[in-house]
């Protein structure tokens, strides 16, 4: 039976090192665009699929909370920070369903890392858990791997009313707004004693200058989102 009118739920992973408006105003688009009742970021205490990052899993928390602090809908999750071990999505959207099991679930994913979801561990798993939805840059999206092609040729669909339907197993590919901005770089800036003013909130820049965080050239060689 459809879900009639079930407004779903977003959840944005990552390591957010640091958190930036290139995350930022994505998500906030999407929220206003699938009319969802909320994004829940989630920053991984260990990530699986990249180095580790240089501040500590808690430091990177409180950023999110401070980026998201004040904007209705941004909801901050720390339940990968109480989990041991690596930080797999597979678990994490288990314990989502836990919590809201009469929720749609949406997987928010950029289109590098929708490209590499065949790498993930039990990624089958996650359409039986969530929606995915691909946050799409302009232009024509390269060929997937053939694995992942297969997988979700019949779960495409291309209207975000779809996603209330029922509970997961749908993919969408959402055009939004692209900012050219990255962790990595912001983080060597920050290494060399430059400004990366504008390129992410103000109160995450106050609180990475309070902290004295990224102030090691060894920061700007870590390559995490």
């Amino acid at each position: 039976m459809p879900l009639l009118g079930r407004r779903p739920i977003g959840v944005l992973g990552g390591t957010f090192d640091p958190i930036h408006y290139g995350h930022l105003r994505p998500a906030l688009e999407l929220l206003d665009a699938l009319e969802l009742a909320e994004i829940r970021f989630v920053p991984c205490r260990i990530p699986a699929h990249r180095g580790t990052p240089w501040v500590t899993a808690e430091q990177r928390l409180t950023l999110v909370r401070l980026a998201t602090t004040g904007q209705p809908g941004f909801v901050t999750d720390d339940r990968e920070l109480r989990r041991e071990g690596p930080s797999y999505m597979v678990d994490t959207l288990a314990s989502l369903r836990a919590d809201f099991p009469d929720a749609p679930l949406c997987l928010i994913v950029g289109t590098d890392a929708f490209r590499e979801l065949h790498t993930w561990r039990c990624w089958r798993d996650l359409s039986g858990l969530a929606h995915i939805v691909v946050m799409q840059r302009p232009g024509v999206l390269q060929p997937l791997p053939p694995p992942l092609d297969a997988f979700i040729a019949p779960r495409v669909i291309h209207a975000a009313p779809a996603l209330r339907r029922r509970l997961a197993g749908d993919v969408l590919f959402q055009p939004v707004t692209q900012l050219d901005i990255s962790a990595t770089r912001i983080r060597a800036l920050l290494a060399r004693g430059q400004s990366p003013r504008y390129l992410l909130p103000e109160a995450v820049l106050a609180y990475i200058h309070d902290r004295g965080l990224y102030r090691s050239p060894l920061a700007s060689t870590l390559v995490t989102a």
